[in-house]
């Protein structure tokens, strides 16, 4: 039974989309661009609350939960160095 319990623990159910997002190549300036608008720099639901300039609640970067989190940013990244290497393009806006 504890073997059986090991295998099922060393199956990656997001394996098909990690390799996916992985081997998606960028050959498109329009592809890029949506790739960059929709993908943050940073996550959006991280937030410091402040009362009276002291920090009082600090929501931490949810974005790391996501299971394929390394894949979408290596993705957003080869979208923004297409667009910088490729087209000649200033890429500072998605910076």
């Amino acid at each position: 039974m504890n073997a059986a319990h090991h295998l099922k623990s060393k199956i990656d159910i997001f394996s098909p989309l990690r390799k996916w997002l992985d081997n998606m190549e960028i050959k498109n300036s329009n592809v890029a661009h949506r790739i960059c608008k929709s993908i943050p720099s940073q996550c959006p639901f991280e937030r410091e609350i402040k009362l009276f300039g002291r920090t009082i609640l600090r929501i931490p970067p949810m974005c790391k939960l996501n299971p394929l989190y390394n894949e979408v940013i290596a993705l957003r990244f080869r979208a923004i160095c297409y667009l910088a290497d490729v087209c000649g393009e200033d890429v500072s806006a998605y910076c």
